[in-house]
């Protein structure tokens, strides 16, 4: 459908609830078109295409709010939905802060962004690239199996509209690659992976350089050792390192500050990094994975510093949690069709440092090169961090042997503290960091 038809959809359903005594309404519809493919062992495993799309509907009656979903568009569903919709929020508890945008606060004009690929990538194509990108993870010496290789391209339209006049649509697109191997035998097995992933289809990696890098990474970690407990220095590699930003995000997130349920709740324009830190976001990111022209609630949106030399300067927050806080929103709502809004980020990244990563390292004498985080080990409320990893033990500077069987702890409060960053970032994920250091973090080995 064209944004018009979708946009006019949205409002007779708006108009609709308003009629069946709803006070406010939005609504949401996020249509999509999606092909994906697996190859393993060289053979097609995995062919889908999808089409389709939900509509979400969203009624307030006073501070009594009910949000319904559908895939069926038809006059009748439409009807019922908001019927259903209407009946809900006459019954549900009173939510305080609950409501959509004011008019004065919604988006004027919104910025035009180069997040859509206009071509449609073939099956064909797909199954090339995943089929190349297996084969070339598979060519390296000593990798013995596969679990297969990936490929997939989709594109998407979001159209949102409310009571309070706001109405706007786009469109964005995303490709992805992927492939993961096994390397070694009975005696010793390892697995590794890498991916890449981009709005235009022209922009991912090669797929042999792709399935290079998983193969070489499987390899790498054959014959890994246990070493004994102590306290080192540890240098996350870029991929694992932007978990660090996610820790972050997850902690300034305005639900959870409005709880009180994060280690950061009282940390705001305070010091929470060293002072030559910096956090960035930017929802106008041509090409940006995560990139949208407005929040979901249709609140404008714009580049922000996270963490200004060190310090942090906002919250994440939505209408809701900011009413919470008694605090102005910030445009960070993110929602789906089946549920309100709640807050979100776009493309976030950690500032690069001057360092390399090899002269990041340079003077350790005893350290650890973590590759890999396992398990979900880290409590929102206190800070605490405990994840096992996997990785190269580090002496003299240098990275030696593999090493395993791993629990990494600490505090994030005192790891953001010491946090150093290297100098090779790389934007590949939407959340994105350089490999960083992290001095005086305990590991339990054997």
């Amino acid at each position: 459908m064209s944004h018009a038809e979708l946009l006019n959809i949205l409002s007779d359903l708006i108009t609709d609830a308003k009629k069946a005594g709803a006070d406010a309404a939005d609504a949401l519809v996020a249509d999509g078109t999606s092909v994906s493919v697996t190859s393993r062992l060289g053979k097609l495993e995995q062919l889908e295409r999808s089409e389709g799309g939900d509509i979400g509907l969203r009624v307030l009656i006073g501070k009594r709010q009910a949000i319904v979903s559908s895939a069926d568009r038809s006059k009748e569903a439409l009807k019922e939905l908001v019927e259903r919709a209407v009946a809900m929020a006459r019954h549900v508890p009173e939510d305080p802060f609950c409501g959509i945008a004011a008019p004065e606060q919604l988006a004027k004009t919104l910025p035009t962004l180069d997040i859509c690929d206009p071509k449609e990538v073939s099956a064909e194509t797909l199954i090339d690239m995943a089929r190349a990108c297996e084969d070339a993870a598979r060519a390296i010496p000593g990798i013995t199996n596969s679990e297969g290789g990936s490929a997939s391209w989709g594109k998407s339209q979001v159209a949102i509209a409310a009571s309070n006049g706001f109405a706007r649509a786009y469109e964005s697109s995303g490709s992805s690659m992927s492939v993961s191997v096994i390397a070694g035998s009975d005696q010793g097995m390892e697995t590794d992976y890498d991916y890449t992933s981009a709005v235009y289809f022209a922009d991912l990696m090669n797929p042999e350089d792709v399935g290079r890098n998983a193969g070489h990474r499987a390899v790498r970690k054959l014959g890994g050792r246990k070493i004994e407990s102590r306290k080192v220095p540890v240098v996350f590699d870029a991929r694992v390192a932007r978990g660090m930003v996610s820790h972050l995000l997850g902690a300034i997130n305005g639900s959870s500050v409005a709880r009180g349920t994060t280690f950061l709740k009282d940390a705001l324009n305070t010091p929470v990094f060293a002072e030559n830190i910096n956090i960035f976001e930017d929802p106008h990111r041509n090409r940006g994975l995560r990139s949208k022209p407005c929040d979901a609630e249709g609140l404008p949106n714009k580049r922000r510093s996270l963490i200004d030399k060190g310090v942090l300067t906002t919250w994440i927050l939505d209408l809701r949690a900011a009413r919470q806080l008694n605090m102005a929103p910030t445009g960070h709502a993110v929602r789906g069709t089946g549920g309100p809004p709640s807050p979100g980020t776009t493309n976030v990244w950690l500032e690069a440092g001057m360092l390399t990563p090899e002269a990041l390292m340079s003077d350790i004498k005893e350290g650890l090169f973590v590759t890999d985080l396992v398990g979900q080990g880290v409590n929102g409320v206190t800070g605490d961090y405990s994840r096992g990893a996997v990785g190269f033990w580090i002496e003299n500077g240098e990275i030696t042997y593999p090493v395993h069987e791993i629990t990494v702890a600490g505090n994030l409060k005192d790891m953001f503290k010491r946090l150093t960053p290297a100098n090779d970032l790389d934007m590949r994920y939407g959340i994105d960091a350089p490999t960083v250091r992290i001095d005086g973090l305990s590991l339990a080995g054997m």
